[in-house]
């Protein structure tokens, strides 16, 4: 889609700050600016998160430009957002300040550019956040170390208020008092919403100043958009608890200082913002701007100054993928499950939109549970619903689901109890959030689980099969989904039995034969096949939903009369589908006379669009086809090697 984008350069942001004395005034139009290029870098990305970034933008403005000193440099204040999802924002006003390259405003979620989340690799960063809680005892720690060193600076991190249900936040607040941590500033962006609704509708937070006076903290409150207030209460602070860490209670709107944006403009009865992620439409971003560019232009003209001066580009914006995703299918299956057996409880970590999870709510609010972001008590809470005679299905994004709440799924799992734990946005893919919400671990992390089947499934037939598994089986099941759209040849598959174990040919070639789950690895595999085809190689594609069961009968017919096995895994490649395959071949003597090859991540993912990510890590269709093929035909790859290598078991001689 063609669209005329508008953004601020740098030289208009060096004119303002200049020209403006008024410090509060020169806050609001520095804010105005940095919200339109946050507008800008995520309508250019395709993704983001606007409301995060804007309810947080006044306070990040008065921090950068009054309250901080030299922020962002090695010696100077700390500042680091907890929450993440406002890097956008940040990032905007880094570039603003001149303290990340212009250029970048041009590169969110590209590779090489800036991350959907904030890394350390980006200039200013001190830490990798966005996994959400764990903020506060970053900033312990870098506060004690910079008293070991003998630094003396301030450290100031924004939390989310829907973070504060993320348990790890109030095990850090009682030995930051004790340690008499003057150093140390949380602000709350307090705009009452997270990712799905209303916190008071998930897990409300209570007596917010009660319980942070009880830990022995210093608690002010103050409007979060007004530059006076967060003045007066930045030098409250100061004058009041100079020997104590403080929180500032920072009352904000999500989507803030915008309209169009702004959570006050939700009709009557509304429950979900809209603006939580993702890029917005082209009547809202035209409509936006020019609410913003309104307020930074009467600032300017209230100081006799002249118009913002806009740089307008039109680009080849990207359009959201077409096709199925397994997420909504699975939401409407859960939710006609559920009509025959009232075993049935969804239990939602916030995300029920991205989970599938709006039809079940709405058909059986009775038996959905809202955990809010709290994932070890969703998951302990479901081994409950368990032990009383319940079928829990526990849901959240896969990179939160299996790694917090880790020691209870096992716990659960010695309990012998049934459990299906439902991870959404699983695998490298989507690449543009970055690291901390690529679920390329959960595999490894769950595989030697005792009683737990991790199941993958690659299109809407065989989903249906691996819930009818999750609802009869006597194990606990990790539902393994990605989100990314299902490819025709796999959306238009037919229902195939599901055995434990056992895999599906979907196209019959040679003695090569490709495996893998899922519909990313499945999409690339089959298109591999193509490529490789038209060079006269042909190559058996075969789906195996399971990630850490394997039927011996059935892998031994698959590789009669097999020279090359290869196995494709959208993730780290320990402890998946190729360790399981390559043990069970060398242990039985089966792969006799193959030459085995596993292929997934050995690097932390890259950030970038999905097609850059694949390409990256060598699993795209093209790099796939060189090296199978140069495996196949004994040649020397042509294509350059993948950054992050790849890992290569021979079990014999290829000849």
């Amino acid at each position: 889609m063609d669209s005329s984008l508008a953004w601020i350069p740098r030289a208009e942001f060096e004119r303002v700050l200049a020209d403006v004395a008024d410090p509060h005034d020169r806050a609001r139009a520095f804010a105005a600016m940095c919200r339109i290029n946050t507008l800008y870098m995520i309508a250019r990305a395709g993704s983001g998160h606007i409301g995060s970034s804007f309810s947080a933008a006044d306070v990040v403005s008065w921090l950068v430009l009054e309250e901080l000193d030299r922020p962002f440099e090695a010696d100077g204040d700390v500042y680091f957002s907890s929450k993440g999802h406002d890097a956008p924002g940040l990032y905007a006003a880094m570039i603003g300040l001149g303290l990340l390259d212009e250029d970048l405003l041009h590169r969110l979620r590209r590779i090489d550019g800036l991350p959907g989340h904030p890394d350390v690799g980006t200039p200013g960063m001190p830490f990798n956040t966005g996994s959400l809680g764990m903020g506060i005892s970053k900033a312990k720690g870098l506060v004690l170390a910079h008293r070991l060193s003998g630094r003396v600076s301030r450290v100031v991190v924004m939390t989310g208020d829907g973070e504060l249900q993320e348990g790890q936040n109030w095990e850090a607040l009682p030995s930051a008092a004790r340690y008499g941590m003057g150093e140390l500033t949380v602000v709350v962006d307090h705009n009452r919403l997270q990712s799905d609704t209303f916190v008071t509708d998930v897990s409300d937070l209570g007596d917010l100043t009660g319980k942070f006076t009880a830990a022995g903290w210093g608690v002010l409150r103050c409007d979060g958009h007004d530059p006076g207030q967060l003045e007066k209460a930045f030098a409250q602070r100061a004058a009041d608890h100079p020997d104590r860490p403080v929180v500032i209670i920072a009352d904000t709107v999500k989507g803030g200082g915008c309209p169009t944006f702004a959570a006050t403009s939700m009709a009557p009865g509304e429950w979900r913002y809209r603006h939580h992620s993702g890029a917005p439409g082209p009547e809202d971003r035209e409509r936006a701007y020019r609410e913003l560019t309104g307020t930074a232009d009467g600032i300017l003209r209230g100081r006799g100054l002249p118009p913002l001066r806009p740089v307008v580009r039109t680009l080849d914006l990207p359009v959201k993928p077409s096709g199925v995703r397994l997420p909504e299918v699975y939401g409407r299956l859960l939710t006609e499950a559920a009509r025959e057996d009232p075993r049935i409880v969804a239990l939602d970590g916030d995300l029920v939109l991205d989970t599938g999870l709006i039809p079940f709510r709405e058909a059986h609010p009775d038996r959905f549970v809202e955990c809010g972001i709290a994932e070890q008590d969703m998951v302990s809470m479901a081994g409950g619903l368990a032990a009383g005679g319940m079928r829990p299905f526990a849901h959240s994004f896969s990179c939160f689901l299996h790694a917090r709440p880790n020691e209870h799924i096992y716990n659960n799992a010695t309990e012998r109890r049934p459990v299906v734990y439902v991870g959404s946005l699983a695998g490298l893919l989507p690449a543009g959030p970055g690291h901390s919400h690529q679920a390329v671990r959960d595999v490894s992390a769950l595989c030697a689980v005792p009683g737990l089947t991790i199941l993958e499934p690659s299109h809407p037939a065989q989903l249906a099969a691996a819930l009818d598994h999750c609802r009869s089986t006597p194990d606990s099941v990790y539902l393994r989904l990605s989100s990314q759209p299902v490819p025709a040849a796999l959306a238009a598959l037919p229902p195939a039995p599901l055995e434990t174990g056992r895999g599906q040919v979907l196209r019959d070639g040679g003695r090569a034969v490709a495996l893998g789950a899922g519909p990313v690895v499945l999409g690339q595999l089959l298109a591999t096949a193509d490529l490789l085809a038209a060079r006269g190689v042909a190559l058996t594609v075969v789906d195996l939903p399971w990630h850490n069961r394997i039927d011996p009968e059935w892998l031994a017919r698959l590789l009669t009369g097999v020279r090359h096995l290869f196995v494709v895994e959208h993730q780290y490649d320990s402890g998946g589908q190729a360790d399981l395959i390559a043990r069970h071949l060398m242990e039985t003597g089966t792969g006799d006379g193959i030459a085995f090859r596993g292929l997934g991540l050995t690097e932390v993912p890259r950030c970038g669009t999905d097609a850059e990510v694949l390409a990256a890590h060598g699993l795209d269709a093209a790099h796939l086809a060189d090296l199978i093929g140069a495996d196949v035909l004994d040649r020397t790859p042509t294509r350059t090697p993948r950054p992050d290598g790849d890992t290569t078991w021979k079990l014999s001689a290829t000849n």
